[in-house]
């Protein structure tokens, strides 16, 4: 006899990050609230030099609350803040492409 049970996926929730991420300024890239500080370069950096949650607030001179919602908020949010931080790549290379150099 099998096992005909169906499985379920657990529902999603969202939970508001809003007391800690805004997208507000920065072109709609969130950041740090009252930081200015992109969840990018939080994420960024936590993957590129493998950084513990404390030690990342340490580097940014943040909460570690703060730290982990950056990287909460960026899982959720992964393609979108990585499109914009493409976006904005384009964007500088462009500047200095015409200002860099002359």
């Amino acid at each position: 006899m099998s096992d005909t049970t169906p499985t379920t996926t657990p529902p999603q929730f969202k939970l508001d990050l809003s007391k800690y991420i805004e997208v507000r300024i920065f072109g709609e890239r969130p950041h740090i609230r009252g930081r200015r500080i992109p969840v990018a370069a939080i994420a960024y950096n936590v993957q590129a030099h493998g950084w513990t949650a404390p030690e990342t607030a340490e580097e940014f001179g943040l909460s570690t609350a703060q730290v982990l919602t950056a990287l909460l908020y960026y899982a959720e949010n992964k393609d979108l803040i990585d499109a914009q931080e493409a976006e904005e790549q384009k964007l500088l290379d462009e500047v200095s492409r015409l200002y860099g150099k002359h």
